[in-house]
């Protein structure tokens, strides 16, 4: 029924309203796809009933059926997002040696992950801390464990240092374009100028 991130994409955002929405409306509210498919998406949902479509002229407007059988299961996913992001916002702000930036990435972010996806997350090292620092080492162990605790999933850190971010936005691996599609900042600055190179 749900097959895509981008039907993910659409349910949030049609749960949060009750007004109807054009396709075009629902693209760019959503946080991630084109508009075109994000419409697919919406001809996916409407198949399966989960959706309703209503001709209004020229435009299709589209509404959640807050009826179906799908849409508890729906609220109940969006909720434990939100609490897994607040979770690790809360941790993270109370460390002792504090990134410089940690975001959240992958499926975890997009929401359409499962019991087997790892929670992604990208850490760059506050500046003249080593690697090894047992503190902050103890810290991202202690992340680790309590979200294996709260989750079920492991977490994949990807981490590096301001001087390897830098080389990151220059040299554009594919975990750079996965960043800049889907991840969500929890703690420290924003680091897309870095990733893009600019800086």
């Amino acid at each position: 029924m749900i097959s895509s991130p981008l039907d993910v994409e659409a349910l949030l955002v049609l749960r949060r309203t009750t007004r109807p929405l054009t396709g075009r409306d629902v693209a760019r509210l959503a946080s991630r796809g084109s508009t075109a498919g994000i419409r697919k998406a919406l001809v996916r949902l409407t198949a399966h009933g989960i959706i309703q479509a209503e001709e209004a002229g020229r435009a299709i407007l589209y509404t959640l059926n807050r009826e179906h059988l799908a849409v508890p299961a729906l609220e109940a996913l969006a909720s434990m997002q939100t609490e897994l992001k607040r979770r690790l916002s809360t941790e993270i702000g109370g460390w002792s040696l504090q990134p410089n930036h940690v975001s959240i990435f992958g499926s975890a972010a997009r929401g359409d992950g499962d019991t087997a996806s790892d929670i992604d997350l990208f850490v760059v090292r506050p500046t003249g801390v080593d690697e090894e620092d047992p503190v902050w080492r103890e810290q991202l162990a202690r992340l680790a464990s309590n979200t294996f605790s709260w989750t079920g999933n492991h977490l994949a850190l990807s981490e590096v240092d301001t001087d390897e971010l830098r080389r990151l936005g220059q040299e554009r691996p594919s975990i750079v374009e996965d960043l800049r599609e889907d991840s969500i900042t929890l703690a420290g600055g924003d680091v897309s100028l870095e990733l893009n190179g600019t800086r």
